[in-house]
């Protein structure tokens, strides 16, 4: 039970949750015999409705030209609906689109960009409060799918034995990158761009940082020794490995201990990104080395740090600047400012400190997830069918949000020839759902499988 605390002034008025049953003239210096009046508080003096989910959702605004508008709460947004002076644009996030001339004032608005790998963190804030603030798990299969594709690529050629080799075309431009690391490039640029249509950001400020992968590897090493490596004085890669494994099988389960043939080995295969690295290679025995590969004595599986999150971050974060021509910061300053609020390490927490938050309110966090929309790949559970193409593209793709007994789902694709579609645990006749919006490649997850209702939303 909340215990009762007496107090020597009235409940003020200014607080959303008080229902006060007194006018406020009352409370006005001219009238001493109800200032004196003793009460019984039951009330905060804080509005406690800040925090609660109602309070931190943002419903953003643009105006009629399309251009972003500083962000109201919902109640603003479901009288300009119901008055029908706004429209729904988006839906995730909530975005709405006025339909009369009005003013253009905005706030300056700091963007926050925390690059990763495979996660972004991004965080706008205001002087007042965090605008937006989301975590974008970027796609990891872009090696794997240009791996499958090049292979149907040559099988192709393969056929074509008539055609005359070309060699004149295997230039490479300036400032070529690999294409999965051009795709993660690109997919910063399309956050930040998507970003700039909810909001008027008048800032973009991106946290930059370069690894030195040697000295990661050796946190003693100095000087001279950088060109130094550990393959000096070998003649080649194999010498090296041999000598590191002192000519001995590094075979777990060894069965072969005559054997005196021996060959170097990738730890990893070719579809796990194998590379001639000396940690990735060891030393077996022949006979071993082939019976793993006929699968009677597999070795086992070894994790390997490649450093793609550093090589990545070190090759592109200043493409990245440039190419937003933007302001940047370094990880030193974002971590000594973390720490100062007392703030967990986080991509959205250090995203929010990139942009200058400092004690602004802070607001409902988004988790985004990005997926491939178009996918044409091969159909191989066809149930004693040969495999085969889809050749057409289904209306409902996944990630959609569609409508079905007046309620919102969010659909997992569509089979039996695009004749049903896949929700929740659900599988019902294309004919009884109606679509609601498309997906992106950037979906906004929620933390319910259903979507709430317009209603619900705002």
């Amino acid at each position: 039970m909340q215990k009762i605390l007496k107090r020597n002034t009235y409940a003020p008025t200014n607080a959303p949750q008080v229902c006060s049953n007194c006018d406020y003239s009352l409370n006005k210096d001219d009238n001493p015999s109800v200032n004196s009046l003793k009460t019984f508080n039951i009330n905060s003096d804080v509005d406690q409705r800040q925090h609660t989910d109602g309070h931190n959702v943002i419903v953003y605004v643009l105006n009629k030209d399309g251009n972003p508008l500083m962000p109201c709460r919902p109640a603003k947004a479901r009288h300009l609906l119901e008055q029908n002076k706004a429209k729904v644009v988006t839906r995730k996030p909530f975005t709405i689109q006025l339909l009369w001339n009005c003013e253009s004032n905005t706030q300056p608005v700091k963007l926050g960009i925390d690059a990763g790998y495979k996660n972004v963190g991004i965080s706008a804030v205001s002087n007042k409060k965090e605008l937006f603030s989301a975590e974008v798990t970027l796609r990891t299969d872009i090696p794997k799918k240009l791996q499958e594709k090049a292979m149907y690529r040559r099988n192709k050629r393969n056929r074509l034995w008539h055609r005359k080799p070309r060699f004149l075309n295997r230039a490479k431009p300036k400032g070529w990158l690999a294409p999965s690391i051009q795709h993660k490039l690109d997919s910063h640029i399309r956050i930040v761009e998507k970003i700039k249509k909810l909001l008027p950001i008048s800032e973009v400020i991106v946290e930059v940082a370069s690894f030195d992968i040697q000295k990661i590897k050796n946190p003693d090493i100095t000087g001279v020794e950088y060109q130094q490596g550990e393959q000096l004085g070998f003649w080649n890669l194999r010498e090296y490995v041999l000598h590191r494994d002192n000519h001995n099988c590094q075979h777990p389960n060894c069965k072969h201990k005559k054997d005196k043939i021996l060959v170097v080995h990738h730890i990893n295969g070719k579809s796990e990104g194998a590379t001639n690295r000396p940690e990735e290679l060891i030393t077996l025995h022949e006979k071993c080395h082939k019976e793993h590969h006929s699968g009677k004595n597999v070795l086992p599986k070894v994790k390997i740090n490649r450093f793609k999150a550093e090589t990545f971050m070190t090759m592109v974060h200043w493409k990245l600047v440039n190419i937003l021509g933007c302001r940047h910061t370094y990880g030193y300053i974002t971590k000594n400012n973390r720490i100062k609020q007392g703030l967990q390490k986080s991509h959205i927490n250090d995203a929010f400190i990139i942009a200058g938050g400092n004690n602004q309110e802070r607001c409902n966090s988004h988790t985004v997830k990005q997926i491939r929309r178009n996918n044409r790949c091969l159909q191989l559970n066809r149930k004693g069918f040969k495999p085969s193409v889809r050749k057409q593209h289904y209306h409902i793709q996944p990630g959609d949000i569609i409508r079905y007994q007046n309620k919102e789902y969010i659909s997992k694709g569509m089979h039996c020839k695009g004749s049903r579609v896949r929700f929740e645990q659900f599988s019902k006749n294309v004919k009884d759902i109606e679509l609601v919006a498309f997906g992106k490649s950037l979906q906004f997850l929620h933390p319910l499988k259903r979507v709430v209702s317009l209603e619900e939303k705002i």
